[in-house]
């Protein structure tokens, strides 16, 4: 089974490979931006390691653009947006990539993009950055994103609920374009359903004591939290957990991470539920699962199919466009992603360059679904329901 590099023995390598041969050492770069360290560090690795997978079946398919070798340069952006800012500039103006794959937390994407992407003309693809913030970002069609926006994810989960019988809820968000975009999607598609908002409170991240928030809260058993598994969604829910107030718990996309239960006792969350971007059965989302169980990588973690699917959109692009320029990637990024043309799917690349190469079409269709992109960048896609079970995640399916 194929072991993931980490990200520092990637960095390690290109840098022994430059000093060692710097006459051979031609490569296309692509960047990767997101929360190795901060509110989602537990998250952020096995999406990394699907954008990399990506690099690395490009390289054993003959490499890009010749014969060049694909690499990915990784920077840390804490899902913050000065520290992403500050990694953007690193990875576009010191490194030079011709892409990014990122950010993950949307102020984090916003800080990356507008700090040194928007003036380096250069493509983003978020996986992650999900608050509907994003589609408003002046971009010169330069910002896109392979996951759904939260003006769906906040939809799903009120059908989710509704259909669950759920009549009144509570809602406690981080105070950030992710937790206020997605709190008044939820609010308003749950209000709309006839179901009531008891209380709609935003929280600050980093404090030790949310107790003071969570008795805003009480009015409703049912506490539906949207925050960061690794900040502070967990200290909530832990807190929310030992005052006895709540019975029912629920949580967006940023709550699905390994670290979530820590200090918690699983039996008392037992079927709490969660929501975030998920796969369509079918052809191109089995390929993909194989590929990366075969790689040694988590398939379905939170957003991993959506980096891999952004890493080989821009590696195409790249190749459609004919060069590692940044000049031109975008419009070659859309006519890659849409149809018409001849489908590929995961893993396709040496086919995929064949075709390029002989002036064909080609349509990509992703690991987490198709990948039309509309006017502002942003993809149709899904949203899936998982449940606590037995102290972990299990996805349940798409929330119809």
């Amino acid at each position: 089974m194929q072991k993931m590099k980490s990200t520092f023995s990637v960095a390690v390598a290109a840098s022994v490979l430059a000093i060692a041969a710097p006459a051979l050492a031609q490569e296309v770069k692509l960047g990767f931006i997101g929360g190795f360290t901060g509110p989602i560090e537990s998250l952020t690795p096995p999406i990394f390691d699907g954008a990399e997978l990506v690099v690395e079946q490009v390289n054993a398919q003959g490499g890009i653009l010749d014969g060049q070798t694909l690499t990915l340069v990784s920077a840390d952006g804490a899902c913050d947006a000065t520290a992403a800012a500050a990694a953007a500039d690193r990875v576009i103006n010191t490194e030079n990539v011709t892409a990014v794959v990122g950010a993950l937390c949307t102020g984090e994407t916003i800080g990356a993009f507008n700090g040194s992407g928007l003036p380096g003309n250069v493509v983003f693809v978020s996986p992650a950055s999900s608050a509907p913030a994003i589609t408003t970002v002046e971009d010169n069609d330069l910002l896109y994103r392979t996951t759904p926006s939260d003006a769906l994810q906040g939809v799903k989960m009120a059908d989710l609920l509704l259909a669950r019988g759920v009549q009144d809820i509570a809602i406690t968000y981080v105070n950030n374009d992710y937790g206020v975009g997605l709190a008044e999607a939820l609010q308003a598609a749950f209000e709309e359903g006839g179901g009531t908002v008891v209380a709609n409170v935003a929280h600050e991240e980093g404090k030790a004591d949310y107790r003071a928030e969570l008795g805003n809260l009480i009015g409703s058993q049912n506490l539906v939290i949207l925050a960061y598994a690794n900040a502070s969604g967990q200290t909530i829910l832990r807190q929310a957990v030992e005052s006895g107030n709540f019975t029912t718990y629920v949580g967006g996309d940023g709550m699905v991470g390994s670290d979530l239960l820590t200090g918690i006792d699983a039996a008392s969350v037992e079927g709490m539920i969660a929501t975030r971007a998920g796969a369509p059965s079918g052809e191109a989302t089995d390929i993909y699962n194989q590929l990366a169980t075969e790689a040694g990588i988590e398939a379905n973690a939170t957003y991993a199919p959506q980096a891999y699917d952004a890493a080989f959109l821009l590696a195409l692009a790249i190749e459609q466009n004919g060069s590692a320029d940044r000049e031109g990637l975008s419009q070659a990024l859309r006519a890659v992603a849409s149809a018409p043309g001849e489908v590929i799917l995961p893993g396709e690349w040496e086919k995929a360059k064949e075709l390029i190469a002989a002036g064909t079409d080609i349509n990509y269709e992703g690991a987490g679904g198709p990948l039309d992109f509309d006017e502002a960048g942003d993809v149709e896609g899904i949203i899936v329901e998982l449940a606590v079970e037995g102290g972990e995640f299990v996805e349940k399916g798409p929330i119809e």
